[in-house]
């Protein structure tokens, strides 16, 4: 039951998070979704940081994995939101972008995931 409060928790400071950053970047990006890139190369940079953490360090109890990882990180990040975003470029004929929309996240979501493994490694 504990978990299931965790998760629950973790989730909500995880969606209003998504929802401060992505629309604060967003609103100076108007052609582009840049709210939803950003929000997705900074998850995968903490979720690293805090998997590798786990597994390499032993940095994190069970439960502030499960709170930081499953709650805050998995409502945080917005792959389907990635999707949809991407999925209106292209229905708009906006090739180019939906192009960049895709290498960009995913580029720079696994350069994230590596620089937080990096991050973690680099600790005492």
């Amino acid at each position: 039951m504990i978990e299931l409060l965790l998760i629950g928790l973790g989730g909500f400071i995880g969606a209003v998070l998504r929802y401060l950053i992505g629309g604060w970047v967003q609103s100076s990006f108007p052609e582009f979704p840049m709210g939803t890139l950003t929000v997705n190369v900074l998850g995968s940079y903490m979720i690293s940081v805090i998997m590798f953490g786990v597994e390499e360090k032993n940095l994190f109890t069970p439960y502030w994995r499960i709170f930081l990882a499953i709650g805050i990180m998995g409502s945080f990040t917005t792959m389907s939101s990635f999707n949809y975003e991407t999925f209106k470029l292209l229905q708009n004929n906006q090739y180019l972008y939906a192009g960049l929309n895709i290498l960009a996240n995913v580029f720079l979501g696994l350069l994230a995931i590596y620089l937080g493994r990096v991050t973690i490694l680099a600790v005492k």
